[in-house]
């Protein structure tokens, strides 16, 4: 008889999301890497926080990431 395999958490998912303390699942913002020069202070501030993930992708990643949910 097969043994039950548990499900795996995705790497990549683990690595580039993150759940907060309310369920939120969180994201960095893109535009950090390099060319930071010719970005000014505002929008190099504003690019550093965290931002929601949009809604219609929240449930996909919870799934890659199985033992991360909150409450």
């Amino acid at each position: 008889m097969p043994r039950f395999k548990p499900p795996k958490t995705k790497k990549c998912v683990k690595k580039r999301f993150k759940i907060s303390a309310g369920g939120k699942v969180m994201r960095s913002r893109a535009g950090r890497r390099h060319l930071a020069g010719s970005k000014n202070a505002k929008r190099l501030r504003s690019i550093g926080k965290e931002v929601r993930v949009d809604h219609t992708d929240t449930h996909r990643i919870t799934q890659a990431l199985p033992y991360s949910h909150r409450g």
